[in-house]
């Protein structure tokens, strides 16, 4: 059983910055998690600190029911593999992928066999004898690969390892992750900021924003149902659209306003009225030519011709969304066209998602990243002073202007 649970993780740098708050995450036995978010959202931090090549400021790592937030890597029984190849120019693959069982003192033989094995996994059985000179960056990253899954590890970390390749590579080598992964049946993290990469590999993702995971769930739960709307907006291409309007109930159904249009929802997604954010994906918007009972008049903007079908850029009053139409469909820049949303009655299919606009303000108020990683400045005793009688702190000086208090050549504060 190789079962991680992470608890109240948190990391700060430089006794500020804040790359990961208060963490909780379990990742079941043989499951293979996706940490996806953007550039500095703190994943990858994370990640280190469940290798051990960082220590968390709070909070404790256990793999496999064993508390391993004191040990070093090398007992923790995992393996990395890193967003560089990290191979070594002057070894042959055979000799790369034997490193770390040679650094382990593993009889001969036993290396020689796990090595044919692993390269056999990742197809570089004619390689073994290359350099990495001679290899593809492909290639390169197999070796990557082989030489963590040769170790055998109860865990297998993975930090962006496709991101250096070119994108056919890429797509190429994610089918074979995925059957590797399948095959050896081991507790898998990988981090990415690709949602591509994410949605196609695990069996859950996590989403992660200014240190915290704002998301949990299987590939599809998180694309159907984002809990923010940052997670709407980071996941799909292109991302889901966001319309703002209001709800209305009357004659046993829901009516949804954008400016002076209109169209009706089924009860079961439109419950309260007042102001909402409307939430839909492009591929769940119909797009007709002539004017037609439910759908709304908008402004096409930009055509963009994507093979598989088209993706148009309308105009509804000042707001701007996007939506996927068959590739035959008559849409010309500046043309009108109506719209209507595909709608479910299905809960557990949603097309179209609304929540009041007070609740999603909230929502992205504490999601502010100005409010998660807002620094505040140390309070020396001599600026703080008494509780007043509703219990509020009055401060002399503010957060912008504290600064430490000079010293005499005692050490000592001055009196004020």
């Amino acid at each position: 059983m190789a079962e991680i649970h992470l608890q109240n993780i948190t990391k700060i740098f430089d006794k500020k910055a804040r790359a990961v708050d208060d963490v909780d995450l379990t990742v079941t036995d043989q499951e293979f998690m996706v940490l996806l978010g953007p550039s500095g959202c703190g994943k990858t931090t994370l990640m280190r600190m469940i290798a051990g090549l960082e220590y968390p400021d709070s909070g404790r790592v256990r793999i496999g029911g064993r508390d391993v937030t004191d040990l070093p890597p090398r007992k923790r029984d995992i393996a990395m593999v890193f967003q560089s190849y990290a191979v070594f120019p002057h070894l042959t693959v055979f000799e790369n992928i034997a490193f770390g069982l040679r650094m382990k003192r593993v009889a001969k033989p036993e290396v020689a066999r796990r090595v044919e094995a692993a390269a056999e996994l990742v197809q570089l059985s004619p390689y073994l004898a290359r350099y990495s000179a001679q290899l593809s960056g492909g290639q390169r990253q197999r070796v990557a690969v082989a030489r963590a899954i040769v170790m055998e590890p109860a865990v297998l970390l993975m930090d962006e390892p496709l991101s250096n390749l070119d994108a056919l590579l890429r797509l190429n080598f994610r089918a074979e992750l995925k059957r590797l992964v399948a095959e050896l049946k081991t507790t898998t993290i990988y981090v990415t900021h690709d949602q591509v990469e994410a949605m196609s590999l695990g069996d859950r993702v996590a989403v992660m924003r200014e240190g915290r995971i704002v998301q949990i769930g299987t590939p599809m739960e998180v694309y159907d149902r984002p809990a923010t709307q940052f997670v709407g907006s980071f996941i799909g291409s292109p991302p889901m659209n966001f319309l703002r309007g209001r709800i209305g109930g009357a004659n046993g159904h829901s009516s949804v306003h954008l400016g002076d249009q209109e169209f009706t929802v089924p009860l079961s997604i439109g419950r309260t009225d007042g102001d909402i954010l409307i939430g839909i994906r492009a591929e769940n918007i119909e797009a007709e030519s002539t004017p037609v009972a439910g759908a709304i008049a908008a402004r096409t903007e930009v055509v963009e011709p994507l093979g598989s079908h088209l993706l148009l850029t309308a105009v509804v009053g000042d707001q701007r969304l996007k939506i996927q139409a068959r590739t035959d469909f008559p849409a010309q820049p500046d043309g009108p066209v109506w719209l209507r949303p595909r709608l479910s009655n299905d809960p557990r299919l949603p097309s179209l998602l609304l929540t009041s606009s007070a609740t999603s303000a909230s929502t992205q108020r504490a999601n502010d990243p100005r409010r998660l990683n807002r620094s505040r400045p140390r309070l020396y005793p001599h600026q703080w002073s008494r509780l007043d009688s509703a219990g509020a702190i009055w401060l002399r000086r503010t957060w912008t202007s504290a600064v430490p208090p000079k010293t005499t050549a005692s050490g000592t504060s001055p009196p004020r």
